[in-house]
């Protein structure tokens, strides 16, 4: 074989655009060489570029003038392979290598297609070559289908699939905004609202320039904090819709994001009528001074903010681009109107504008109000509690994160610098109007101070003005009395009123569209099932109309009420619990150190957003107490909902990966203690297969070991390695799912062996973590023993052996309709099947008739085709199958009722628990330990146990007072002195008759003919083996005839299992024992300890 890959051969001499992926035709035949000396160079296949998301067809090159050439190009006198007949691997013919970096190899490279989610919006999914394909020989006549050589060249799947894009969204003509327009916008007119033009001159009025800046920096402060916690979560992965929504549920999982999404639509919901009435107020007012009112103030609230909110959501359905359009116009307004003030600050005054308070910038009045002058029933806690709203508003941005080009970049760097601008914007104005105005101003002209008159030593006073009668009685201006000082200060007081409009429209407007957005990424979750029907989104940029009526009906309800005061705390501390919840996500995924936690916005500090979280939750009450323990009731409330219902999503949430650190912590500190008696507890490998098969076996362990216990779900596959790991690993997830499902505490492990006991002998060993490893072997009885293989028996009594080798004890539960359930199993799966596909096809029939000249009855077979239905069977197949299913229905009855009994409760009953070798105490533990289960409460335990028959009275005593030290409950103790006596002939034959097919029996056979039959057949039961134990056998039979005697009754049976001794009992029997031990009997628990204390009386 020749393989030449030189550059004159395969490549042209210049390459135009080299690719880190190409396709090559190599020849393997014998005439490679002619080949390599032919004029006509193969065709060269190749990816035009690495990142081309588009590219998914075969590109062919050809040098200048040498198409002609390729089109009839023949290779060991065959024409080369099209497109369309291209094999990737033929070992017949010519092989086609897949290239890597000019290796021969199907590795792809690192592509970004390879790690988005299904249904990516941003591009499709593509698998990469999985390890198997790798890792295993190559397949032979593998066909692929047109144009998908570069795809299994890149990874993109295997041979002859093609990608499904037909669920891939049509971006074409979806409106996205930059983080300009996107979040700085929006973020600095939330930000910027009523508060600074009508109370912000107030609050430094009431708390002095110092003590109102330091106001300011500790709302500044908790939004800081937050917009870093935001900007981390943000930069920590793709970010969709939702907004705050989403930040919280992919960081702490379901049931915070759950809780606060439903409260946070609902806050901005509100907060639309509330900003709405704003802007309808100062309206009113303006009607007030012209006389113009309609009807009555509060009526006329409502109509003019019932005509607005219908206004606002018309701009809104119109479309994401017009409402960014408004919100710029909204801004220049607001920006000219901020203008406008500092202006104003810097013109004279006049006397009218004196009188009012007004001087422009004094150094006097500067430190006149530079320290706090509260007035009756104010502090610093109370103004703090009526600025901190207006420093909200800093989500504007992120709740509109589906709508970003790139909210990586989008949502850090708008958010931050909105909470720059508009801190600055509001410390500015604060200094300015404190440094202007005095706190208090009559208004009057006439309140100058004539030369004669002693000056009072007040800042207005030293600028000719006396307002000292304002002490005594209330005045009407200055900063303390005055809402509308912006107003007075300013150039143009028209310009102030536009700008009181724009904040409260534009805040009001980023609040119509942040509501509906989160609510419709909280819909599309399906958290709260009843909320499904808003999650459907409309037109190209999935709008969610029906969330913009439910935010409209909700606002028009509240503008109606035109009352806000009450409401108006709780909503405040709905965005604050948004806050909180923001920043303790940010902490929670530092601190659970999870290896995908790596957010791109490094400036950030898990304690400072911890300190950020206490912080909004110390506000929250600081502004409404009762208004905060109401928000949290309702977030617990929603919480408890969440968790109760158990959402069926996965978000790899912090919770989880700090549930993950938590375990392992555990486990590791688990492993510096000593293992003490007192804590000892039932720690089970189950031998159940798949848990479903075998459901009574794995109940009653889970009965024992549920809350107390660890308990391990084993099965073992047997056969060819590759075959049982493709099997094992594909169910491996559906078996633990279903014991979930079926709120079975247990875990499921699975191993692939050559043979049965091999990977038993695996779990035994590997099974478990530090000193959470199993102590206790559970299996069923082999009831099928005696027309089973004697490889099966060989290598059930071997675990056995291995279980006590490794010392763990052994448990075998014994029910007489046996446990494996697979055969009903497989019978309901089969009809469920044939249901489905009745359902299907009748759906079918019923579409087809809807379609009215749509293809007529071939469109109805083909529909039939994609959805594989099997051809309806004869009648009389229908007639045979039923028949069947009957029979095997009728025949299982009793194994699927025998399969539920320990589900059931048991009722009044007894359990009783023959004692017969100290084990340790397992066998008494683990009958004491079911009796403190619900279904088991109401069983006795009887202690049966051997003694000499004349002294039955003084080993009860003794065994009652071990007992009692032992703090078990017990109704009765039976002394058996009777164990060793013979059993009755009809029993001890029935014994015989067990095993009589498989004795040896040597004796009666010449010496030559014994040793050879001994080699032939070592497994028989020799009669030297069966003398030797027969003492033995007499007692496996005896005490069969005393359980039917005393304990046919009881709900359950715990019983010390014999141990057969390695060498000197032969497999089968040791299964007679068992089979004549626990014959006709209600189920038994054969239980033997590793024979270490599990029982200790000692403090």
């Amino acid at each position: 074989m020749s393989l030449n890959n030189s550059s004159n051969i395969f490549l042209d001499s210049v390459s135009s655009n080299t690719s880190r992926f190409q396709v090559n035709v190599i020849n393997e035949g014998p005439e490679s060489h002619e080949a390599e000396n032919d004029d006509s160079d193969p065709p060269h296949y190749e990816e035009t570029s690495f990142g081309d998301e588009t590219q998914h067809r075969l590109r062919i090159s050809f040098r200048p003038g040498n198409q002609g050439c390729y089109d009839n190009f023949l290779q060991n006198g065959d024409t080369a392979k099209t497109d369309s007949s291209f094999h990737a691997y033929d070992s017949h013919t010519n092989t086609y290598y897949l290239q890597t970096f000019g290796h021969n190899t199907m590795d792809a490279v690192p592509k970004i297609e390879y790690y988005r989610n299904t249904g990516s919006v941003s591009g499709p999914k593509v698998n990469r070559p999985s390890l198997l394909e790798i890792h295993e020989q190559l397949a032979k006549n593998v066909t692929v289908a047109p144009g998908s050589a570069d795809r299994v060249a890149n990874g993109d799947g295997m041979a002859g699939e093609e990608p499904d894009d037909s669920k891939a969204e049509d971006t074409a003509g979806v409106v996205k905004f930059g983080w300009v327009k996107g979040v700085l916008v929006r973020c600095m007119l939330n930000i910027w609202g009523v508060m600074l033009f009508i109370r912000l001159s107030w609050i430094v009025g009431e708390a002095g320039i110092g003590l109102g800046v330091i106001i300011i920096l500790l709302s500044t402060m908790v939004t800081s904090i937050t917009g870093l916690s935001t900007s981390a979560i943000a930069t920590n992965g793709f970010v969709r819709g939702g907004g705050a929504y989403y930040l919280i549920s992919r960081s702490l999982g379901p049931e915070f994001g759950g809780s606060i999404g439903l409260i946070f639509a609902f806050a901005n919901a509100v907060a639309v009528a509330m900003y709405v009435v704003g802007f309808a107020e100062t309206v009113v007012d303006l009607l007030k001074e012209s006389d113009s009112m309609m009807v009555d103030p509060t009526n006329d609230i409502r109509i003019i903010g019932s005509i607005t909110v219908v206004i606002l959501l018309g701009i809104s359905v119109a479309g994401m681009e017009w409402e960014a359009k408004a919100q710029v116009i909204l801004l220049v307004i607001l920006l000219i109107a901020i203008a406008n003030f500092f202006i104003g600050t810097v013109i004279p005054s006049n006397n009218e504008k004196r009188s009012r308070g007004f001087f422009n910038y004094q150094a006097s009045i500067f430190a006149e109000n530079f320290g706090p002058s509260f007035t009756k029933g104010e502090g610093f806690f109370s103004v703090f509690a009526i600025f901190f709203p207006a420093a909200t508003g800093i989500l504007a941005g992120a709740n509109i994160s589906g709508d970003l080009e790139d909210p990586q970049d989008a949502i850090p760097r708008g958010t931050m610098l909105a909470i720059f601008i508009t801190t600055v914007a509001y410390l500015a104005v604060a200094i300015c109007v404190a440094a202007c105005v005095v706190r208090d101003a009559t208004g009057s002209m006439n309140d100058t101070i004539v030369s004669s008159l002693n000056c009072n030593g007040s800042a207005a006073c030293g600028l000719g003005y006396d307002f000292s009668r304002c002490r005594h009685e209330p005045c009407q201006y200055g900063l303390m009395n005055n809402f509308q000082v912006m107003s007075m200060v300013s150039g143009f007081g028209p310009l102030i009123t536009a700008g009181i409009f724009s904040a409260t429209l534009s805040s009001a407007l980023a609040s119509l569209v942040s509501a509906p957005k989160v609510f419709q990424a909280l819909c599309k979750d399906n958290i709260f099932k009843g909320l499904q029907f808003f999650a459907k989104g409309y037109g190209k940029n999935n709008e969610p109309l029906r969330g913009y009526l439910l935010t409209f009906v909700i606002a028009m309800a509240f503008i109606l009420i035109a009352e806000l005061n009450v409401i108006a705390p709780i909503i405040s501390n709905f965005f604050l619990a948004s806050y909180a919840l923001i920043n303790f996500s940010c902490f929670h995924a530092s601190y659970a150190k999870s290896p995908g936690w790596r957010p791109a916005y490094g400036v950030y500090n898990m304690w400072v957003s911890l300190f950020g979280a206490v912080l909004c939750c110390a506000v929250m009450f600081v502004i409404n107490w009762w208004a905060a323990v109401i928000t949290y009731v309702i977030e617990l409330f929603l919480y408890i909902y969440v968790t109760y219902k158990k959402p069926d999503v996965n978000w790899g949430s912090s919770t989880q990966a700090l549930s993950y650190v938590s375990a392992v912590d555990n486990a590791l500190e688990l492993t510096t203690v000593e293992d003490h008696v007192k804590n000892f507890r039932p720690q089970c490998i189950v031998l159940t297969g798949a848990p479903m098969t075998r459901p009574a076996l794995l109940d009653i362990a889970h009965a024992f070991t549920k809350n107390s216990g660890l308990c391990i779900c084993c099965e073992v596959f047997v056969g060819p390695r590759k075959l049982c790991v493709k099997e094992m690993n594909s169910g491996m997830a559906k078996k633990q799912a279903w014991l979930i499902k079926n709120k079975i505490k247990a875990f499921y492990a699975a191993v692939a062996a050559d043979y049965f006991r091999d990977g038993v002998r695996s779990l035994l060993q590997a099974s478990g973590l530090g000193r959470m490893k199993p102590n206790t072997l559970v299996i069923g009885y082999k009831k099928n023993w005696r027309k089973a293989p004697l490889a099966e028996i060989e290598n059930y009594v071997g675990i056995i052996h291995d279980a006590f080798d490794f010392e763990i004890g052994v448990v075998i539960v014994r029910i007489s309709q046996g446990f494996d359930i697979s055969q009903v199993l497989q019978v309901q799966d089969e009809l469920q099947r044939l249901e489905q596909e009745r359902l299907a096809l009748e759906a079918t029939i019923k579409d087809s008739e809807c379609e009215e000249g749509s293809g007529g009855i071939r469109g109805l077979f083909k529909k039939a085709g994609k959805l594989h239905i099997t051809r309806a069977p004869s009648k009389k197949e229908s007639s045979i199958n039923t028949i069947q299913s009957m029979h095997v229905g009728e025949f299982n009855q009793k194994l699927v009722e025998a399969s539920t009994q320990f589900k059931k409760k048991q009722g009044k009953g007894t359990i009783d628990v023959w004692w017969l070798f100290d084990d340790g105490g397992l066998t008494l533990l683990i009958p004491y330990i079911l009796t403190l289960r619900k279904k088991w409460k109401d069983c006795k335990l009887r202690i049966y146990v051997g003694g000499k028959v004349n002294r039955i009275e003084e080993e009860k005593i003794t065994m009652a007072s071990l007992l009692s030290k032992f703090r078990i409950k017990f109704a009765d103790i039976h002394v058996i002195g009777d164990i060793n006596v013979k059993p009755n002939k009809e029993s001890w034959k029935v014994f015989e008759e067990m095993i009589e097919p498989y004795r040896l029996h040597e004796s009666c056979k010449d010496l030559t003919t014994a040793e050879k039959l001994k080699r032939e057949t070592p497994w028989k039961i020799t009669d030297t083996e069966l003398e030797a134990v027969k003492e033995k056998s007499y007692r496996q039979v005896r005490l069969n005839e005393l359980l039917q005697e005393n304990s046919r009754a009881a709900n359950l049976i715990v019983l010390s299992l014999p141990v057969a001794r390695k060498g000197s009992i032969s497999d089968l029997l040791y299964m007679a024992w068992l089979e004549i031990l626990t014959k006709n009997l209600p189920p038994v628990l054969l239980v033997r300890g590793n024979h270490k204390n599990v029982l200790t009386f000692y403090s």
